[in-house]
């Protein structure tokens, strides 16, 4: 259901959303916030948010070299440890059922995958799709140089590298789609990104959807491009999603993540270069020339993380209903089941927050 309090809602959680809404009132009518550590902060709830590392770039990683969430949460009683790092969100699953994060980011896809199986995180927060023509691209449909390949419709007895029930999946099924090409026709090969991009380099597969980080290095290496993410009828939005127990017993400190997340991300769109090589300025994860430019120019025109609403309901549900009209999960999913109303459940009304 959707979560937020309400007679539809479980009595666990319509108990906790109204003791966040009560405190957050109380704070209000003292004057002060759990944000700005009044009284509501004192006693805090011992929560931990536990993100993968961040990486070399980017809001987080900066945040993480500032200790910018460390002083931000502890005006809530809340603490974070950063953890490992993982390719992509499916890589990070097995950390997700260790409890070794309760945040984390991707796509809704990723997401339905793992909520057909582990009904135990909710999307609080989505953002937008860039529409901007200027913005780089992430993500393509490629095919190496000498590849015959030049059409979606020339995949037909092909086999394409994606990452089962994740956002390369959902994109090859929705240009085959577009382009007319039987589903059966075309053989998915299950690899994460790492493995995908092996696979492609020695051409045991012949194309690629690659995603993110892995998409530009691709191109670099010359890998022809056939079809763009962009180019389809994409639903497929950038979420983020946390543990369930962990939004029952510290909305608030889910919040300050996220307005965070928000401010930065708005900083990085005005002076990206300061977002970028943030720990190291050489070495593997260190970028320069033309890939320092790229990442900048893609910072440049990030949109920023917002509250899931209920309208976002609809995106949910169109990335469900295609999975599962070509067997990639069988179970139902119902948005009120996987968003989490972030929003509703800490009271938030400021200006950085408000989505």
């Amino acid at each position: 259901m959707w979560k937020t309090p309400g007679p539809h809602a479980r009595p666990r959680r319509v108990a906790l959303a109204a003791l966040a809404l009560t405190v957050a009132g109380l704070a209000t009518a003292c004057g002060t916030s759990s944000a700005a550590g009044g009284p509501a902060a004192a006693k805090g709830s011992g929560a931990v948010l536990k993100l993968q590392d961040p990486g070399n770039a980017g809001p987080l990683a900066y945040a993480k070299r500032e200790g910018l969430l460390e002083k931000r949460l502890k005006a809530v009683g809340a603490t974070v440890e950063w953890g490992g790092s993982y390719a992509s969100f499916t890589a990070t699953v097995d950390a997700v059922h260790a409890g070794s994060v309760n945040i984390l980011t991707g796509a809704i896809s990723p997401a339905i995958g793992y909520l057909a199986n582990s009904p135990d995180i909710r999307i609080f927060s989505v953002t937008d799709p860039v529409t901007d023509p200027a913005a780089p691209q992430t993500d393509g449909l490629v095919v190496r140089p000498d590849s015959p390949v030049r059409s979606v419709k020339d995949l037909a007895g092909k086999q394409v590298a994606v990452n089962k029930g994740g956002k390369g999946e959902y994109l090859l099924l929705l240009a085959l789609e577009k382009a007319g090409v039987p589903v059966d026709q075309v053989k998915r090969v299950y690899l994460n990104p790492d493995q995908g991009a092996a696979a492609f380099a020695t051409g045991k597969v012949d194309a690629w959807w690659a995603i993110v980080r892995a998409y530009p290095e691709a191109v670099a290496k010359g890998a022809r491009v056939i079809v763009h993410g962009r180019d389809l009828d994409d639903k497929d939005l950038t979420i983020i999603a946390a543990r369930e127990e962990l939004l029952d017993r510290a909305p608030a400190a889910v919040r300050v993540y996220l307005e965070v997340l928000q401010e930065l991300t708005e900083e990085a769109r005005k002076t990206p270069e300061k977002f970028e090589n943030v720990f190291l300025t050489q070495g593997p994860t260190a970028v320069t020339g033309a890939r320092l430019a790229l990442d900048i120019d893609t910072a440049e025109h990030a949109n920023i993380p917002r509250y899931a609403t209920k309208e976002d309901g609809a995106y949910i549900t169109a990335v469900a209903d295609l999975f599962r009209e070509y067997g990639v999960v069988t179970k139902p999913i119902d948005p009120a089941d996987v968003l989490f109303d972030l929003k509703a459940a800490t009271g938030a009304a400021s200006p950085a927050a408000s989505g």
